[in-house]
């Protein structure tokens, strides 16, 4: 089972970008997905996560109202879509599988992805 987030790189100020979080030997659709970050000396935090449906969302506070979590189960792919990009978005990002939860944060979460570096900057 691998997932990995893809779609990282430069953002300006305000900008946008968009992740992919894609699997292999794992059906994504059966199972809700949450994404995370991970800063420089800092611990990882949750950032938004999906249902396996996609009819449930959840975001952290830092990033409601500027990222949105979707997913096209048909591709077996889910995204986070990050605009009005600000440089403390900075970090390494990764999908991860909630093993039988909805995809809020507490999971519980099991496969993580390989990161994606994601930096914020004029």
């Amino acid at each position: 089972v691998q997932l990995q987030a893809s779609g990282g790189g430069l953002g300006q100020p305000g900008g946008s970008l968009r992740l992919s979080c894609a699997a292999s030997g794992l059906a994504l659709d059966d199972y809700a997905v949450g994404w995370f970050r991970q800063a420089p000396g800092k611990d990882r935090e949750f950032v938004a996560g999906i249902s396996d449906s996609g009819g449930n969302t959840y975001y952290a506070d830092s990033v409601k109202g500027r990222f949105t979590v979707s997913r096209d189960n048909a591709q077996n792919t889910v995204y986070l879509q990050m605009s009005s990009l600000k440089p403390e978005d900075t970090a390494v990002y990764v999908c991860a599988r909630d093993r039988r939860g909805m995809g809020s944060p507490r999971g519980p979460y099991d496969y993580w992805g390989q990161g994606a570096q994601v930096t914020v900057s004029s």
